[in-house]
């Protein structure tokens, strides 16, 4: 009776603390729904007041841009989700890769976004097939694609028949616009690169195009690789595309900074002192005078003007202040792989570019930074195609004089043709050609080595960039090939020496030369009679 009387007396209590609490939620609900102004707060207005349509446009204005902060955040939240499903997707497209065929596309038009993922995937396992990671062994020499190089105006091209020119303005519209959208692709990446988009960044254009090198594998795609200048005159910027077929796909962003690259130029030499004495001026100009990381070694085979050629070299060094050089003597028969291989392995100081080149060589300060650029350790080695000079007493044998080196030196059909038959200059990091094997020592004298090397870097895993440069020349010289030479290296060097005289036009009129005088004999009498 206690506990109900008790019971009883509580009960108005308890409701009356009821009836207080709800009117403190209803009052702390409509303060906390009222909208606010900046410094106050607004009261709902009155139907009937004369500020009730001012009142709701604030109350709207405020809510407008209560939405508009709330879409630019999910903006924001979307962003990022498309960013972490990116990164989820290439992780899936991994293990995809390890476990199916990447071939067995299955375009289910019922399902056009698995089509289209099925698709992309496709597409980038072209990246993946083609050798643009790494190298494919190689059964010949003949069955590396080589690459072709292009510049803002001019292609420099292998394959030119009787009809192309090996330096040339596209010609064809699709050849145009193919290299004016990768450019232009290339331009916008770099403008736009990944990270921070507030940082400011320089601003590139097509005019920071130095020149890029391509090649189409017929059955995986394009890979294009475009060189651009950098914010200092020894640093660059790479940027590596391919076409699957298809859009254009970025591979690689990077700077390449080349400011403390230096090449060792290694030339064999026996007699020859006044071919030296012109490379020389070659080499300070170009090598010492414009690039500056540079180093040579002479290797020299017997004593046979032995000394007007140190004499040459040292007069250089001193005229330049040069000091990075190194002169190599071999009391034996020359040969050129051996001579090369001699100065390759001399050298003792820290991984160095290779170049491997001759006496009759005329090379630019732009071909060592291609040297440079195209060369990688464990990765990349450079064959370039170099423009070879026919004989200037049958090229300019109608003109007054033949002109000088510097102005013969330009690349048309009628003044030489891309040497795409040798192999022998190359740039090559020393610890490739090391590990790689170095020269065959037992081949002697001329030909033969070069395309033992190019073979032996086919045979592996290293990428062999070969392409025609417009910085290096074969300057022409009378070719002789020795009785003592092997019947192989006899037709070797034949066909060297036929291929260095003149062009096609240039021959026949040698070969057809009595028709022409007669012909024009003719014509003089004919018009006499007339």
């Amino acid at each position: 009776m206690m506990l109900r009387r008790g019971f009883i007396l509580f009960l108005p209590r308890l409701v009356g603390l009821l009836v207080v609490a709800c009117c403190s939620v209803s009052i702390v609900y409509m303060l906390a729904c009222t909208p606010k102004g900046d410094n106050q707060q607004f009261a709902l207005p009155r139907v009937h007041s004369p500020t009730v349509k001012e009142g709701y446009e604030a109350i709207l204005q405020e809510r407008e841009e209560q939405h508009r902060n709330y879409i630019i955040s999910l903006k924001k939240q979307i962003a990022q989700l498309k960013a972490e499903l990116q990164g989820r997707s290439e992780q899936l497209k991994n293990v995809q890769d390890q476990y199916q065929d990447p071939l067995d596309i299955r375009l289910d038009h019922s399902n056009p976004e698995k089509a289209q993922a099925n698709l992309l995937a496709f597409l980038r396992s072209q990246i993946d097939k083609a050798e643009v990671h790494s190298g494919v062994k190689l059964s010949t020499e003949y069955a590396a694609v080589p690459f072709e190089s292009f510049t803002l105006q001019k292609v420099y091209q292998l394959e030119t028949g009787l009809t192309r020119h090996p330096e040339e303005k596209p010609v064809r519209k699709d050849k145009r616009d193919e290299l004016i959208e990768v450019i232009e692709l290339a331009v916008g990446s770099l403008n736009n690169p990944e990270g921070d988009i507030n940082a400011k960044h320089r601003v590139y254009t097509a005019s920071d195009f130095v020149e890029g090198i391509y090649r189409t594998e017929k059955d995986k795609g394009t890979l294009y690789e475009l060189t651009f200048k950098g914010d200092t005159k020894h640093q660059f910027k790479k940027i590596v595309l391919f076409r699957p077929f298809g859009p254009v796909m970025k591979v690689k962003n990077e700077n390449v900074n080349m400011a403390d690259t230096l090449i060792n130029v290694i030339v064999p030499l026996a007699k020859r002192a006044s071919k030296f004495r012109q490379f020389m001026q070659n080499f300070r100009e170009m090598g010492i005078q414009q690039d500056g990381r540079i180093h040579l070694t002479v290797v020299y085979f017997g004593k046979e003007q032995m000394n007007e050629v140190k004499s040459i070299l040292e007069n250089t060094s001193r005229s330049a202040n040069f000091r990075n050089f190194t002169f190599i003597q071999l009391n034996e028969e020359f040969s050129r792989g051996k001579g090369l291989d001699v100065g390759a392995r001399f050298w003792k100081g820290n991984n160095v570019v290779l170049f491997f080149c001759d006496v009759d060589i005329y090379f630019t300060a732009e071909f060592l930074n291609s040297c440079r650029l195209n060369t990688q350790p464990g990765k990349k080695v450079f064959y370039p195609v170099l423009f070879s000079q026919y004989n200037p007493s049958i090229i300019y044998g109608h003109h007054d004089s033949i002109p000088s080196l510097e102005q013969q030196l330009i690349i048309k059909k009628e003044t030489g043709f891309w040497r795409d038959f040798g192999f022998g200059m190359t740039c090559q990091y020393r610890s490739d050609f090391i590990n790689i094997g170095g020269f065959d020592l037992d081949i002697k004298g001329w030909g033969g080595e070069d395309v033992h090397l190019y073979r032996k870097y086919l045979h592996s895993n290293l990428i062999v960039i070969r392409t025609p440069v417009r910085g290096l020349f074969h300057l022409w010289h009378e070719k002789q090939c020795l009785d003592e030479l092997t019947p192989e290296q006899y037709r070797m060097c034949m066909q060297s020496k036929a291929m260095n005289e003149a062009s096609h036009g240039q021959l026949g009129m040698l070969v057809f030369k009595q028709e022409i005088e007669t012909h024009l004999h003719r014509q003089k009498l004919s018009s006499k009679k007339t």
